[in-house]
């Protein structure tokens, strides 16, 4: 009997310990999603700190950069292919009587486009996967002398790219700082705002059209605008 109550011992010890060396395997597999998670989010948090101390960027194309580095980048963010930047005098230099791609303009505008039938046409610029309705790139003489550089992108885009974003700018960036959902009272115009030290990203919802505008804007270009204004003005250059 006692031989007997061993043996069934033995062989429940056994059962046990082959039960355990089973559910090893299937807990590491079960851990494994939680330590991929982990890792996703140190990804992340590592993503959201790095932003916070780096100038906001559009698929690679940073804000700051200079107008000859964005010219000379390899990747185009537009379709078709063979698409390359065109510059020349913003609208806000223009106003100021300064000819069309002049090299001393206040500001110049940068569109990517591509040759169509022997002409320039516009192309689009690609935000989220989709082609953008409209696009812009602005630099200026940030310190009023030294290369123009990149101080704001500009795109139009429809709702449902715009929706899309919002939600993966949330997730690259975390919470926007300002958010504005009212989009059931008549005119709303909801709008979303991430920033950091030195730039911001603002997605905003037009009323009527429910397009969506996206501007990457890098923070005091107001007044470096105002300042190169002033200098201009001041020196009754005429620089075209």
């Amino acid at each position: 009997m006692m031989l007997t109550r061993m043996v069934c011992a033995l062989a429940l010890l056994g059962g046990v310990l082959s039960c355990a060396a089973q559910a090893q395997p299937v807990a590491r597999r079960a851990n494994a999603p939680s330590a991929a998670g982990a890792a996703s989010n140190r990804v992340v948090t590592d993503t959201r700190r790095r932003s916070q101390d780096a100038p906001f960027s559009f698929r690679g194309v940073a804000l700051g950069i200079t107008i000859d580095e964005f010219r000379a980048g390899s990747a185009v963010r537009a379709t078709p292919l063979g698409s390359v930047p065109i510059c020349e005098t913003d609208v806000q230099a223009g106003a100021l009587g300064m000819r069309l791609k002049s090299p001393d303009s206040l500001s110049v505008a940068c569109r990517w486009a591509h040759r169509d039938d022997e002409r320039w046409t516009v192309s689009q610029a690609v935000v989220d996967g989709a082609p953008a309705l409209e696009h812009v790139m602005r630099f200026t003489r940030i310190d009023g002398q030294g290369a123009l550089r990149l101080y704001e992108m500009s795109f139009v885009i429809d709702e449902l790219t715009a929706e899309d974003l919002r939600d993966a700018l949330e997730d690259r960036y975390g919470p926007p700082r300002l958010a504005t959902r009212n989009a059931a009272a008549p005119g709303a115009m909801p709008m979303y705002v991430w920033e950091n030290a030195v730039s911001s990203i603002t997605l905003c919802f037009l009323p009527g059209s429910r397009n969506g505008t996206l501007t990457y804007l890098l923070k005091g270009s107001d007044a470096w605008m105002k300042a190169v204004l002033r200098q201009w003005q001041a020196s009754g250059a005429d620089a075209g």
